[in-house]
């Protein structure tokens, strides 16, 4: 009896081993090296949640969050951003600080796409808002692959906020 209760703790063990070592494997998949990739509707939610903060709480609090690596406004593999709606100067960005006061209009993607050209004539459109498609690297990759960029425009302020995914 004794025997039999030491091979069902072993037993029990290695089953229990087992279903970790699958859970971490499959079930949790940034820690097996595949980070989780933000969608549509999360960059449209978070565009428009730091839309709120600016009308809740005034842009210099909406600048500091969005400003936070570590911040709500830094998901998965994407992060908001603000910039002004006519030049494209980077107002707040939370993984590229070094950006911040710097124009980023006559940036071109691998096939001649002015993206931030295009982000500022979503913003400066009629209905102040859109999606932008270019290529872009994927985080940690180095080859382009396709992002979509939604931006919406800060009503009454030459600023606009944007969030992109990856395919």
């Amino acid at each position: 009896m004794k025997g039999m209760n030491a091979m069902v703790k072993v037993g029990l063990g290695k089953v229990q081993a087992l279903l970790l070592a699958g859970f971490l494997l499959l079930g949790c998949g940034s820690l097996a090296g595949g980070a989780e990739m933000a969608t549509k509707e999360e960059c449209v939610a978070k565009v428009q949640a730091a839309l709120k903060l600016v009308a809740d709480k005034g842009i210099d609090e909406a600048l500091r969050q969005v400003q936070e690596s570590t911040g709500p406004f830094v998901w998965k593999d994407s992060y908001v951003f603000i910039a002004t709606a006519d030049e494209a100067v980077v107002k707040a960005h939370a993984v590229k600080p070094g950006l911040i006061g710097k124009s980023l209009l006559n940036v071109k993607d691998v096939d001649g796409v002015m993206i931030f050209a295009e982000i500022a004539k979503a913003a400066s459109s009629p209905e102040g808002k859109g999606w932008i498609h270019y290529k872009w690297p994927k985080p940690d990759a180095t080859e382009p692959s396709p992002k979509h960029t939604y931006v919406e425009k800060v009503p009454g302020m030459n600023l606009c906020v944007g969030a992109g995914y990856h395919d």
